[in-house]
């Protein structure tokens, strides 16, 4: 017997942390071999979209707090992934590049991705999956980054 959620399906935050964890389950089955979450997928996203961006600009895009940040970077610097080097402009930032190593595994965890937008796609039917980006992309820009 399936239990009465009361007033909850007809909460839209209720909604979305249902199909977040339901999305994140499906990426992390292919981001795990590599020791990868979807948030150090966007950290190495971002950074190659973006090299030499300094590390508060990184985080705040991604509403990633410094204190959860800073231990991120510095675990992608020592898989060898991010380069850290001292800003051009700032001596007091950093500047985050991808390592050759980090291209590598970048691509192919875009590959992972794109399998994973594939099958929600096919899941939700293309017309369903872009219906549903557009008011997705606006409650996003309500909150940081």
């Amino acid at each position: 017997m399936a239990l009465d959620l009361g007033p909850l399906d007809g909460h839209i935050g209720y909604l979305l942390r249902r199909a977040q964890l339901a999305v994140f389950a499906d990426i992390m089955t292919g981001f795990a071999s590599h020791g990868i979450s979807p948030a150090d997928y966007s950290v190495l996203t971002v950074i190659a979209g973006n090299p030499g961006a300094g590390q508060s600009q990184v985080a705040e895009r991604l509403g990633i707090q410094k204190t959860n940040f800073v231990p991120q970077i510095r675990r992608m610097e020592e898989r060898g992934l991010v380069a850290r080097t001292p800003s051009p402009t700032d001596r007091r930032s950093m500047s985050l590049t991808l390592t050759p190593e980090g291209e590598v595994l970048l691509a192919e965890l875009h590959r992972t991705a794109q399998a994973h937008v594939d099958r929600m796609r096919a899941h939700l039917g293309p017309e369903a999956y872009e219906a549903l980006r557009e008011p997705l992309m606006r409650l996003a820009a309500i909150g940081p980054g």
